[in-house]
């Protein structure tokens, strides 16, 4: 008879989290969600709780977590400027004694583990596109540092557990994703955008808005999650997901007025420290690897997303 999977989801109440949990559960998996719910939220996983496979635990992962589980998704920190400026000691944390403590859980058990990490590990790259083998050009002492140097650290850990304790792990980059379920107060272009445009107010436009981003629809970014963890070893990653088609800023918000039918004017304000000029990811290996590549265009993204803010906006939910 075909044993139950019981996944651990950190993290499991964000944005991406929540859809993975919900995924998951689909496939026919136990899932505990483990958030300490300082970006994550119950309305974002409401819908699982009355599920018998899903378990909802309050906790924060920069301390041990004891659970008998199978896999280990490990998707917390924060991840917006915004959030993770606003306490860049305990961002830090999430992210190194995060990976320590679900690494451990990992050793225990003999789990296979993934490790959410970010675009951000190429800081403001002098490569374009960049594919898995950049280093990276990050600023280790610039406002951003806490989440980019921690996510880099992170990674260190996650293949020095792999190499000294023989540790089943897979490694994600994550490149810029959007759906339903954001954040609406997280800084990040597409939610900042669509409130604005829902709301008739000025777009914030940072520089001259030809800075360029790649748009990953978040259904897309979980089967890539799905199809790295299900990989067979002895595969490892670190593999990059996101979208690779550019646009500008400037296209982004045009793109959301026409959209919304919205009324808004575009404001123009200075660019921030760091703030990468380009962002774009190379799949090849995404492709060759585990057979991904995302499949919703920003349009078709966008229309899926749109509807959700609308809602908060209307329900005077607190953003």
């Amino acid at each position: 008879m075909h044993e139950t999977k019981r996944v651990l989801v950190s993290g499991g109440a964000g944005f991406i989290g929540s859809f993975l949990c919900e995924r998951l559960i689909e496939q026919g998996c136990e899932v505990i969600c483990v958030d300490n719910f300082f970006t994550g939220t119950r309305r974002n996983v409401r819908h699982l709780l009355d599920d018998y496979r899903f378990e909802l635990m309050r906790h924060d992962v920069t301390f041990p977590l004891y659970l008998e589980v199978d896999q280990i998704f490990n998707l917390a920190c924060p991840a917006s400027p915004v959030h993770y400026q606003h306490d860049p000691v305990q961002t830090t944390k999430t992210s190194v004694h995060g990976a320590i403590n679900m690494l451990g859980l990992a050793k225990r058990l003999r789990a296979r583990i993934l490790q959410a990490s970010t675009s951000e590990v190429y800081g403001d790259p002098n490569v374009h596109p960049q594919t898995e083998d950049y280093w990276g050009n990050v600023n280790p002492i610039g406002v951003r540092a806490c989440y980019d140097e921690g996510k880099r650290c992170a990674e260190t850990l996650f293949f020095d557990y792999h190499r000294q304790h023989k540790l089943s792990i897979r490694v994600a980059r994550i490149f810029n994703t959007y759906g339903p379920r954001m954040h609406p107060n997280d800084g990040r272009v597409v939610s900042n955008f669509i409130v604005q445009a829902l709301r008739n107010q000025p777009i914030t436009i940072f520089g001259d808005g030809s800075q360029t981003r790649s748009f990953c629809f978040v259904d897309d970014l979980v089967d890539g999650l799905l199809g790295l963890m299900n990989k067979n070893d002895p595969y490892t990653g670190p593999v990059n997901l996101g979208n690779p088609k550019e646009f500008t800023i400037l296209d982004l918000a045009q793109k959301i007025l026409d959209l919304t039918g919205s009324k808004s004017s575009l404001e123009y304000k200075p660019l921030p420290q760091d703030d990468p000029k380009q962002r774009q990811p190379d799949i090849a290996k995404a492709q060759a690897d585990i057979r991904w590549s995302p499949k919703v265009e920003l349009e078709e993204g966008l229309k899926r997303t749109i509807p959700y803010f609308d809602t908060l906006l209307s329900e005077n939910a607190p953003l």
